[in-house]
């Protein structure tokens, strides 16, 4: 498409920087030979051939630093990180040297830091870089050079690690590379390279960075650049005759723009060529782009396919995009600003031109959404309306209707002589859904007004498709008008169920039609309602509400189908899982008691895992009943098996029992404060109850049916029956001592001392106590010395045995083999253990020869047992705990002491090893015993393992 067919317009505005403006310093550089430029990350660099690199600002201050000792010649910002890559020369006559800049970390001079220098050699040869490129990720640099080889750098760009790689990439051709662009994919990354006759594309993500030739056509210097998704990121090359677009392996669309182009730029869809003066153009070797006395510099719209500005500018350098503006720079270092205008001045400027359809595809294009878009039918429809087109302005703001606020077209369309128009326009409102109740209204009137009766059944009765309207405001304004039967129909066709009910209840006060009607909505619409109108209905009709708050909090099935949607409900079967809060309803019964008792009923039984308040509220209302003065005697006794029954009930489901209890103590419910206290394991509560109630059997009777589980229930029973000064309590007393002795639950001394305090028990009462107790500790005392005696005796036999064999000679005189049980012969084995053995017999059966084969089993038991009773008492950690709970919990703490000093538990433990027993037995050497030998020679140092587990015995019985 010829550009000359593209309309032209001016959406820029253009603006001189000042360099000596207030707070600009732009002028610092303003006599500086510029070699090249560049902009990202909020800033504007410039290169001179000095060296330096200069930094501006948006207030066009200047920072400037030496980044090489005597020319910049390249320079690129990478967008997407704060970092800067240049290429200049530090000394003459040597190639130039890419240096890569961190702008984000400073040197100790303040300047940006230097990451990476890496020499710019082609081939080993010396050659200027006329074209330079960096992959946004800091993957891959490139640099072209006039000799017209590519050097490509993979890895990572601000690191110069031995991993980098450098390809040499050959165009083919002997001059200059003109331009270098990658393109970044997710998946492939190319790069694109032109020179003054070609057009190519490498695959630099493959590892051989493969060639293609796209075009045997190429372009001068700085004349390409990377279009973005509106071009759908092609390379463009900029050629004398158009532009071209070129996709990785093929070339895309071309736009003939005639001219000589020295510079393309892309900048948001935007299109920016500089031509030549063709009256007149000067050469200059620089860097930057060629430098003319006159340039025109045309901005194109590529997704308008406008001319967006056109102007001529004097030596057009280069063109920098940088907060939202385009800056020209010239020849003489002026900055010149185009600034975009905005998008509502160039509608504006449209509107004045009638473009409404430009200025639709603009809005779509410039993601202004619908907002703008309906701006734009807004001002159509207002220039539409100033004509007198009434009937096509109101087509215009209907396309406005949820954008444009309705009320500023229903004022226009106000008067008489345009109802007609204002009926489409609200007709139309409500069709989009876009209605509301005002809106309804003031539709219903126009109806009315034009007397339209055709239009108002068919708006109120019609299919739900045709007209969207607010259901409510039409049932309102006929039940306003008293059209109830209409407004019934209506709510109930549309399944309005708060209005039906609300006209049922409080205008045609029809109860049981409301109730019933409420019984076929579903689950969740009816548990709404009830909750809403339910004390309304219970105080009207009690008993059909109680009924259907039953089915709520238990089984609820809607009575008929018609009113429940098949979204809602696939099957009755459904319904029946939901269960309402009964929690929630209990408030509606405020003032009828019955009909709560009733319904609480139902609901534990049904449901007997229901919450605790279900149970509270049911216990508190019997417990009410049975208190009323009106309830006589029989109905008081049928009440109170019913409330010890739901404690019973309660208590199994382990819920907090707490304030049952206090219920029961507020109305003096004895049998459920002794129930709660017996279910809660309260024994001491239940004594205590029946001390403060000066029952004295009672406390007795609570001693013997839960003194096994309390053993200090005696003890307080005892304690308080020692107290009573008033009361003569010795029957009391004596059946405590009698139960607490057969138990061994009373020690003498605490019987002593309580009763000791008493000023009204005398002796007699705890005479036959003592006599029992004292006989019954001498009889344990006598059998305790028995026990010592016998102990005495059996430590000093086994001395006595100990010391005979320590001393005397042991005679063998076993005439049979205990293994074979055959007469003994030579070569035989004897123990002191009184066992002996054929030579080849012991050797058979015994495991090794310094052990009693007969005995060793009951040996080994006895040496494991003693292993793990040590064992057991060094590993458990938990023993000093173990021992105190048994001591105080024990009846007679000393039999507990007592036994863990027969353990062992207080003494070092010292175990008897098979090495140590080993050593006590011998074997007769059978070839001396057949020399006449003597095989007891060494029997005076023999100990059998027998005797040792004797002597183990006593040590225990002593201890």
């Amino acid at each position: 498409m010829a550009y000359i067919q593209w309309r032209r317009f001016n959406f820029f505005n253009k603006e001189v920087i000042e360099s000596n403006a207030t707070g600009k310093t732009f002028d610092m550089i303003k006599d500086a030979n510029l070699q090249c430029c560049t902009c990202g990350r909020g800033f504007l660099i410039f290169g001179d051939d000095t060296g330096h690199i200069h930094i501006v600002n948006h207030n066009f201050q200047v920072q400037s630093f030496q980044a090489y000792r005597i020319s910049v010649s390249h320079l690129f910002q990478v967008i997407q990180h704060n970092v800067l890559a240049s290429i200049g020369i530090d000394e003459e006559g040597v190639n130039p040297v890419i240096k890569i800049w961190n702008m984000d970390k400073r040197d100790k001079s303040g300047d940006p830091f230097c990451s990476r220098i890496q020499a710019a050699i082609p081939n080993n040869l010396p050659s200027d870089v006329s074209a330079f490129s960096v992959l946004s990720n800091l993957s891959m640099m490139a640099a072209g050079f006039a000799q017209g080889s590519i050097v490509l750098y993979k890895g990572d760009v601000l690191k110069d690690r031995h991993g980098n790689k450098t390809i040499i990439l050959e165009t083919g051709q002997g001059g200059p590379v003109t331009g270098l662009s990658f393109r970044y994919g997710e998946k492939d990354s190319y790069l694109f390279a032109t020179t003054h006759t070609t057009v190519l594309s490498y695959a630099v993500s493959d590892k051989y960075s493969k060639m293609h030739t796209l075009e045997d056509q190429g372009c001068p210097m700085f004349c390409t650049a990377i279009s973005n998704s509106v071009l759908d990121n092609q390379f463009l090359v900029a050629a004398s005759d158009a532009v071209y677009a070129y996709q990785p392996d093929s070339r895309g669309p071309c736009f003939a723009f005639d001219g000589d182009k020295v510079l393309a730029r892309w900048y948001h869809g935007y299109l920016i060529l500089v031509y030549k003066d063709k009256t007149r153009a000067g050469v200059s070797s620089s860097a930057l782009r060629p430098t003319t006395e006159k340039n025109m510099l045309t901005i194109y719209d590529m997704n308008q396919k406008i001319i967006a500005y056109s102007h001529a500018l004097p030596g057009v350098k280069d063109v920098l995009y940088e907060w939202g503006s385009i800056y020209v720079l010239t020849a003489d270092n002026v900055l010149v600003c185009l600034q975009e205008i905005d998008i509502h001045s160039k509608l504006e400027v449209l509107f004045k031109k009638n473009h409404y359809s430009l200025a639709v595809n603009m809005a779509k294009n410039q993601n202004l959404g619908e907002e703008g878009l309906m701006e734009i039918f807004h001002q159509y429809g207002n220039h539409l309306y100033s004509k007198g087109d009434y009937d096509g302005a109101i087509h215009q703001y209907v396309k406005t209707i949820g954008h444009l606020e309705p009320s500023y077209v229903i004022r226009k369309f106000l008067d008489a002589q345009r109802i007609h128009n204002l009926t489409t326009y609200l007709q139309a409102m409500h069709e989009k859904g876009e209605a509301n109740e005002d809106h309804t209204t003031l539709l219903l009137n126009c109806f009315t007004k034009l007397k339209d009766s055709e239009n108002l059944n068919r708006f109120i009765m019609g299919p739900e498709t045709k007209h969207k309207f607010d259901v409510e405001t039409a049932i309102r304004v006929c039940r306003q008008a008293g059209y109830y039967e209409h407004a019934l129909k209506l709510a109930e066709k549309h399944q309005k169920h708060t209005w039906y009910l609300k006209i049922q209840l409080e205008n045609t006060k029809d109860y049981k039609q409301a109730l019933a009607y409420i019984r076929k909505l579903p689950y969740e619409e009816a548990e709404i309602n009830m909750k809403k109108y339910g004390k309304l209905l219970m105080k009207n009709v009690p008993a059909e509400a109680t009924e259907l708050l039953k089915a709520l909090c238990t089984d609820y099935k809607p009575s008929n189908m018609p009113l429940v949607n098949e979204d809602d409900y696939e099957s009755f079967g459904n319904v029946s899982n939901k269960h309402a809060n009964v929690e929630e309803f209990i408030h509606i019964f405020v003032n009828n008691s019955e009909r709560l008792v009733a319904f609480l009923q139902h609901i534990i039984k049904v449901e007997p895992q229901s919450s605790e308040l279900v149970y509270n509220t049911l216990l508190e209302l019997y417990l009410h009943q049975m208190t009323h003065p009106n309830t006589t005697s029989e109905e008081r006794r049928r009440i109170e098996d019913q409330t010890l029954d739901l404690l019973k009930e309660f208590s199994s489901l382990d819920y907090d029992t707490d304030q049952a209890l206090v219920l029961c103590q507020m109305h003096c419910f004895r049998p459920g404060i002794l129930f709660l206290y017996e279910s809660a394991a309260l024994y001491q509560q239940i004594l205590r109850y029946h001390m403060d109630h000066e029952a004295m059997g009672l406390v007795v009777e609570t001693c013997r049916k839960h003194g096994s589980k309390d053993p200090s229930l005696w003890q307080q029973a005892l304690t308080f029956f020692a107290r009573q000064e008033d009361v003569k309590c010795e029957e009391h007393i004596m059946q405590v001592l009698t139960h607490g002795d057969k138990n061994n639950l009373l020690p003498p001394l605490l019987v002593i001392q309580l009763l000791s305090r008493s000023s009204t028990v005398s002796l007699s009462v705890i005479k036959d106590y003592i006599l029992r107790r004292l006989q019954k500790e001498t009889e344990e005392i006598d059998q305790h010395e028995k026990v010592i005696r016998q102990c005495q005796e059996d430590t000093k036999k086994m001395k006595e045995q100990i010391e005979e064999l320590k001393t005397t000679a042991t005679i063998f005189q076993v005439t049979k083999c205990s293994l074979c049980n055959h007469d003994l012969e030579l070569p035989s084995v004897h123990f002191l253990c009184k066992h002996s053995f054929h030579q080849h017999c012991f050797e058979s059966y015994s495991e090794n020869d310094q052990e009693c084969p007969v005995c060793a089993g009951e040996n080994h038991k006895i040496l494991e047992h003693m292993r793990e009773q040590e064992q057991a008492l060094l590993n458990n950690r938990n023993l000093y705990d173990q021992f105190s709970s048994q001591v105080r919990q024990s009846r007679d703490g000393f039999s507990i002491i007592a036994d863990y000093f027969a353990r062992g538990v207080f003494n070092k433990v010292t175990l008897v090893t098979e090495s140590k027993v080993r050593g006590n037995s011998a074997t007769a050497n059978p070839f001396e015993a057949s020399s006449g030998s003597n095989p007891f020679e060494d029997s005076g140092s023999l100990i059998d393992v027998s005797l040792q587990r004797e002597l183990k015995m006593m040590q225990q019985a002593n201890r």
